[in-house]
């Protein structure tokens, strides 16, 4: 790891390591000889796999589905403790009594898994699929999605003056609604549901579940209820790897020392000496660590680590630590070969040899959703020994293992590193210990210069953060409202925010409550601002309803909506050109700033005409927007450039790595831009000629290995 600068405070960085490692061992990493402390010993019996016992539901499972039929409820659980079993039991319920039923989750890999897991209990024909990307049964008595098109169906419903076409609904991750990019959908779904609509939550990680069930009560005028379980299915042990070889408790004995280091941790963070392992440069020696693991029955385990360089160069420091038996090695290269059948570049990929040959993988942002879905696979039905993935892993995507190992109690939230958050080291350990295979899971904290092991201590003891509300004024929001509101209706609206109403929950005296009942009007004034702009534009007449022009523009719920719709107006879009008009949508999805400077051969001449041509178009509109303190992402030429070649049929491995972009960042710029292109594909009746080239675009992103199987041939509906 690159050493911080000069007096910066111990245990914090300033910028992500940008060196790339080879993945040779140090001349000064030693191999150690695995220990472990005397007081592990009776932990350690305790490993191994639990009697096969016919399910009986927890007590809290059963209270759940109670709750659903007389409330709305909100099941606060960790991570592996049955969920999911009660979105079964109340889906079930309103199945069986000829209803229908909306799953939504954040992810659209989880929205898959969950197809196939409710496709085997209700049956394949009585489950469809809402991603964008796919569009299966769309009439289906079980709908699952992502939660942007449950929010986009509350606005169609609202606008057609009917109630959503469904007798209850999900949310799963339902901590989402403090996210800080996406936690506006959550609380718009909240805030437009209708209250004949049972609500049913389910999360991980919620500190103040009572304050959202209060919230929900006031604004939905029916009770919202709190099941909690705090019990882990499978309990956790946290330890410390000694730098030389030896596993130590992380914390003291007893109940009223939860948060006390066991002595000789004590001792190894307050040595003089740092430990060795922060001493040495590059990587962990992720080999010898594997042993120690291996020799205490402590496989598979996951490897939470700062980058994903880091992920891909570990690999090759794990081959010979855990040798794999022929038996296991030729079920794993079954296991690859049938997964990967229909994909020859997955079937070519380069970290391949690393499953076959030591059962170890890495699973990050960075690799093709395909090829995460075999790493997910393969660590589900237990052929891998060791994944090394980013934080990101730990929520949502379902493959516990027994041990979780983490180096840093930090992380990059983009800008800078800050330290972990309880909800953060939450779901991170929450992936210690697979139910029904595991009797004890554990959480390894390897010390180092930028691990806290008391930071660590304190948050394992430690309830999950508190959400937030992370409501904002947005021009697509603005225009989705006033297809079915007047701005007094959607004053009110702003008043059932969760931000409006913690102010005023916290407020002790009545007079304060009084001044905090205008709190709304911050983001009042914000809609204002947005509808005083919509009307400078001519998107919203005098009279605060939408115009012609307004009505469509709604219909863009995309990333920058009034950019779309007035190169729309203005005749700018590559109407006659597909691969042209991939382009063009992928400089407005983008949201990183972009080296353009590119080998001429890379930038056609005539997308390079039309991105410059739509520049300067929209140089007056952007400065207008700017004038009136809105934020103009710029336009960049990059991922327009990539985007057509891709779509122009310039073999994947060449747009990877003549543009410099990993596999994984490429695909998900190509499911974005479908995914604006689509929402101008629908303005058939209006701009018929750009709604037929965009549908065309989608189909010449939409294809192996963005998407894999018949998924490349289910966007065009969407």
């Amino acid at each position: 790891m690159n050493r911080p600068p000069k007096g910066a405070p111990r245990g914090r960085r300033r910028y992500p390591s940008r060196k790339k490692h080879q993945g040779r061992r140090s001349a000064r990493q030693s191999h150690f000889s695995p220990d472990a402390d005397p007081q592990l010993k009776s932990v350690f019996s305790d490993i191994g796999t639990p009697k096969n016992r016919p399910f009986r539901p927890d007590r809290f499972q059963t209270e759940a589905v109670a709750a659903m039929t007389e409330s709305d409820c909100l099941v606060t659980a960790p991570t592996g403790a049955g969920k999911t079993w009660i979105a079964v039991q109340t889906i079930r319920r309103v199945f069986d009594d000829g209803g229908r039923a909306w799953y939504a989750s954040p992810l659209k890999a989880l929205t898959n898994a969950k197809l196939i897991e409710f496709s085997e209990i209700f049956g394949t024909n009585q489950v469809g699929i809402l991603t964008g990307d796919r569009k299966e049964r769309p009439d289906a008595p079980v709908i699952v999605g992502t939660t942007e098109i449950l929010r986009n169906q509350l606005y169609d419903a609202m606008h057609q003056g009917v109630s959503l076409n469904t007798d209850l609904v999900v949310l799963d991750e339902a901590h989402f609604l403090g996210d800080e990019e996406r936690g506006v959908v959550w609380e718009e779904t909240m805030i437009y549901l209708p209250p004949r609509i049972p609500l049913l939550m389910l999360s991980a990680t919620v500190g103040n579940a009572g304050a959202i069930a209060d919230w929900l009560t006031a604004i939905r005028g029916r009770p919202c209820r709190v099941v909690a379980e705090r019990r882990r299915p499978v309990p956790l042990y946290p330890m410390v790897l000694d730098p030389g070889g030896t596993l130590l408790p992380l914390k003291a004995k007893g109940e009223r020392s939860a948060r006390r280091l066991h002595k000789k941790v004590e001792r190894l963070v307050s040595g003089k000496k740092e430990p060795e392992f922060s001493r040495r440069r590059g990587l962990p020696p992720f080999g010898d660590i594997l042993r120690v693991l291996k020799a205490f029955d402590l496989l598979p385990a996951i490897f939470f680590l700062k980058s994903r360089s880091d992920c891909d160069a570990a690999l090759n420091l794990c081959h010979g630590a855990v040798p794999l038996t022929d038996e296991k090695k030729a079920r794993i290269f079954d296991r690859i070969k049938r997964l990967t059948d229909n994909s020859p570049h997955l079937a070519h990929h380069r970290q391949r040899i690393h499953l076959e040959q030591a059962g170890v993988a890495a699973h990050h942002s960075g690799h093709l959703p395909g090829w995460k879905l075999v790493v997910e696979s393969l660590m589900t039905e237990g052929l891998l020994t060791a994944v090394f993935a980013t934080s990101t892993v730990a929520a949502g995507v379902n493959f516990p293992a027994r041990t979780v190992v983490f180096f840093n109690s930090d992380r990059f939230n983009g800008v800078e590193f800050i330290p972990l958050d309880a909800t953060q080291l939450h779901q991170m350990t929450g992936r210690a210990g697979r139910r029904g295979m595991d009797r004890i899971g554990f959480a390894l904290a390897v010390p180092g210069r930028y691990m806290d092991l008391r930071l660590v201590a304190r948050l394992l003891a430690s309830r999950p953060d508190k959400v937030v509300s992370r409501i904002r004024i947005n021009f697509s929001m603005v225009l989705n409202l006033l297809l079915s509101h007047t701005p007094g209706q959607v004053e009110e609206l702003l008043k059932r925010s969760f931000a409006t109403w913690l102010l005023m929950a916290n407020a002790e005296e009545s007079r304060q409550k009084s001044r905090m009942a205008g709190v709304h009007e911050v983001l009042w004034e914000n809609f204002q601002r947005h509808l005083a702009f919509l009307k400078e534009t001519g998107f919203v007449d005098t009279d605060d309803r939408l115009t012609s022009d307004g009505v469509w523009a709604s219909q863009l719920r995309v990333d920058q909506p009034l950019l779309v719709a007035e190169c729309l107006r203005q005749g700018l879009l590559p109407d006659t050109d597909a691969a042209q008009m991939a382009g063009v949508f992928a400089c407005f999805v983008n949201e990183r700033e972009t080296d353009d400077r590119l080998e001429g051969r890379l930038v056609p001449n005539r997308l390079k005409k039309t991105v410059t041509r739509i520049q300067k178009k929209l140089t007056g509109f952007s400065r207008h927007m700017k004038s009136r303190g809105f934020d103009v992402r710029q336009l960049y030429l990059r991922p327009a450039a990539m985007t057509h070649a891709w779509a122009s049929g310039y073999p994947w491995e060449n747009v990877a790595g003549d543009y410099g972009m990993a596999e994984g960042n490429l695909a998900m710029l190509m499911m974005r831009t479908a995914d604006n292109l689509r929402h101008t594909a629908n303005l058939l009746n209006v701009f018929p000629d750009a709604a037929v080239t965009a549908r065309e675009a989608i189909g010449l992103i939409m294809k192996p290995p963005v998407v894999e199987g018949s998924d490349a041939d289910e966007g065009d509906d969407a």
